[in-house]
């Protein structure tokens, strides 16, 4: 049985969604350089999704990654209610995983684009 090709809308998505994981693994390769160790990627709560969830001795990072065509882009697209979803998210982590309640935790963002290496922002924003 031949198949049809598949529609562009369906191939630019099929793109977009290998971007991701392409920056999402350029984040957690940059993170593990740093000494830590991956505990989660896409991590799904009823109220968001966490891109990586990293671990370094007593500090939980989780992080949010963003790619875009360009960095300014990239930071541009962090906005409020996305930083909302991403502590929610956050906090239902915690509230699934007790024993990482204890930790330090941080909010990071890293953001890529193709004309350069990832960009790591440590504590870019704070739970609200």
């Amino acid at each position: 049985m031949d198949r049809a090709p598949p529609a562009e809308g369906q191939r630019a998505r099929r793109a977009a969604f290998a971007r991701g994981l392409d920056a999402e693994n350029a984040a957690a390769a940059l993170f593990e350089a740093q000494g830590f160790v991956i505990l989660a990627r896409r991590v799904r709560t009823p109220r968001g999704e966490i891109d990586l969830v990293a671990r370094r001795g007593e500090l939980l990072v989780f992080i949010e990654v963003k790619a875009r065509t360009s960095f300014r882009s990239a930071a541009e697209s962090i906005l409020p209610r996305q930083r909302k979803r991403i502590a929610g998210a956050a906090e239902i982590f915690l509230a699934d995983h007790p024993e990482c309640a204890s930790l330090d935790m941080r909010l990071d963002v890293v953001l890529v684009a193709p004309d350069g290496p990832p960009v790591h922002l440590p504590g870019a924003f704070e739970a609200e």
